[in-house]
């Protein structure tokens, strides 16, 4: 396969180290190349609604780095998985917003011509690895796991910059991913409900209470684990899911895994070196339940 640049992000670095840690674990097991950019910045999404022209200038200097560097580029966060995926298609056939653009990478030596894809590992897991080379590398069957998919809202919309990728009403991606492992991937009503993070910093209460929502059917389910792909899916979940039980009194004691930790047990991978010592909401219950020291 070709190598792609891993593009972090703000958020993983701080907060989602065991991501990128089983990111980086997983992908080299499957024989996918990383190149590294140092000069990596925001993708510009903090900004976006308050200064476009600054966001796209932003989105485009890191285009403008990985095309540098001949590679196309393989994001985490689902955030910045959209603004550079739809910055980048605005500047491929928008042949004046890209001149416009270029005036302003000029001055720090840099020149955007168009040509970086951007895909999410989880769409290069599915579309380039392949299910098959997946289910191959099992070694540990999940089997016995219980665990409930989580899309969030970047992942898959807005649908026309994805080129058809999987379907925002009924994705499957996750789930074909969670099932290549053994496990069970739970089907349930809110499954593409946003996890209320977008709205933490205006009315906290309500963000917690969107989480609370699915945290409260996910318990009736009986899962063991939610799967996701987004590191701020992961705050609402995981970091604030004391906040959950403390404000509206109630007890969930429910693990959040990112894709590739959950990969990498069924790969026969250690749970340390894929960072669950750094998961808020301990997983021991679910290793131990697909026989797995914690």
């Amino acid at each position: 396969m070709k190598p792609y640049t891993l593009f972090l992000g703000c958020t993983i670095p701080v907060r989602a180290q065991n991501y990128e840690i089983s990111t980086r674990k997983v992908a080299s097991a499957l024989g996918l190349e990383f190149i590294h950019i140092p000069n990596f910045t925001c993708c510009g999404y903090p900004i976006s609604s308050l200064n476009e022209m600054t966001a796209e200038a932003m989105a485009a200097r890191n285009l403008a780095l990985a095309e540098k560097e001949g590679a196309d580029i393989c994001a985490i966060c689902t955030a910045c998985t959209g603004v550079l995926t739809e910055v980048g298609k605005k500047l491929a056939e928008d042949e004046k917003a890209r001149a416009e653009i270029n005036k302003r990478l000029k001055p720090v030596g840099l020149e955007y011509k168009g040509t970086v894809k951007v895909k999410h590992f989880a769409r290069i897991l599915h579309e380039e690895v392949g299910l098959k080379k997946i289910a191959k590398a099992v070694t540990r069957q999940l089997k016995g796991l219980r665990i409930a998919p989580h899309y969030g809202c970047h992942y898959l919309k807005p649908h026309e910059i994805y080129e058809g990728f999987d379907s925002p009403e009924d994705p499957r991606t996750i789930d074909d991913i969670i099932a290549a492992t053994g496990a069970e991937s739970v089907s349930y009503m809110n499954k593409t409900r946003c996890c209320g993070g977008a709205l933490l910093a205006v009315d906290e209460n309500l963000a917690l209470k969107i989480s609370k929502e699915k945290l409260d059917q996910l318990k009736a389910l009986n899962v063991d684990a939610i799967g996701l792909v987004c590191p701020f899916c992961s705050v609402m979940y995981e970091s604030n899911q004391k906040k959950i039980e403390t404000t509206f009194e109630t007890s969930y004691n429910l693990p959040v895994l990112y894709l590739p930790q959950i990969l990498g047990l069924a790969m026969g991978m250690d749970a340390k070196d894929l960072g669950f010592n750094m998961n808020r909401v301990k997983a021991n219950a679910a290793l131990q339940k697909a026989g797995i020291n914690a």
